[in-house]
């Protein structure tokens, strides 16, 4: 299933306002929030990103699909540009996101940042 989803926005400030309010009537809450970016979830699952834009919004969804182990991230990567996918990030540990964190990107024909990730060492 998913891991999780960023969105591209044009205003953080209005966007976390909303969020916050719509996602908490079902139990969601901020986990983060800086200049550029904020992140809703359940407590202690933050999946839901909204990153602030620079320049146009769309297309631009940010979607990562959570892989069993590096090996599919290696998989995902390969047969995703076979299929035409454009190279946006090798396989490869992601160290400013987390010590386990093994993710590969690429863009799909319309410009959507696809990752694969998987979380074990």
């Amino acid at each position: 299933m998913y891991d999780h989803i960023g969105l591209k926005v044009k205003s953080l400030e209005a966007s976390v306002r909303f969020y916050r309010a719509a996602l908490g009537t079902l139990g969601h809450v901020l986990h983060s929030q800086d200049e550029t970016s904020a992140s809703f979830g359940p407590p202690r699952e933050p999946g839901f990103w909204l990153y602030l834009a620079k320049g146009q919004v769309g297309p631009g969804i940010h979607v990562a699909f959570r892989a069993p182990e590096r090996s599919a991230v290696d998989r995902f990567f390969r047969v995703g540009v076979e299929a035409g996918g454009r190279v946006h990030g090798a396989p490869g540990v992601r160290s400013d996101y987390g010590p386990h964190y093994y993710a590969a990107f690429l863009l799909d024909p319309d410009g959507n940042n696809v990752e694969a990730v998987s979380l074990r060492s």
